[in-house]
């Protein structure tokens, strides 16, 4: 399920938004991932400001289509591997496109990756959040634990 967007503007012209109202229905990072791949894509890979916003507006469109859209975070394909370094200053420098994409773009909220044990990447959609440091919990990036359900 999902809504496919397409576009001629970017290296991957075609997104696919998929967002679970019932909270039931919604996934870890891995299985997001393998849905993805199931589906012939890849979570998402954001390789530029241009690109972010693409996808805000998406998320934007989405929220004002009348389908009631609450807070939920959504799973992008940034993570970490190597548990070992999670703790030293280079924590941010280990995180990787699960696409293999070396694009150097990071979007990250205030005072993020926090890292410990959190290694997956969520982009922040919690409209009814009241703002952080880092202004509204809309659209910046949130490293979270893998097994939480985006």
């Amino acid at each position: 399920s999902g809504q496919k967007v397409c576009y001629g503007a970017f290296k991957r012209s075609c997104y696919k938004l998929a967002y679970f109202q019932d909270l039931s229905r919604r996934v870890g990072f891995q299985e997001a991932r393998q849905a993805c791949e199931m589906d012939g894509g890849a979570l998402l890979s954001l390789e530029s400001e241009a690109e972010q916003q693409l996808i805000e507006n998406m998320l934007q469109n989405l929220t004002k289509s009348g389908s009631g859209i609450s807070d939920g975070d959504f799973w992008i394909g940034l993570w970490r591997s190597g548990d070992g370094l999670a703790t030293s200053g280079a924590c941010p420098d280990l995180y990787q496109w699960a696409d293999g994409s070396i694009s150097p773009f990071r979007n990250w909220y205030t005072d993020e990756p926090s890292c410990g044990s959190e290694a997956c990447v969520v982009m922040y959609h919690q409209p009814t959040a009241n703002p952080g440091l880092g202004g509204p919990y809309l659209y910046q990036w949130n490293d979270d634990r893998c097994n939480m359900k985006h």
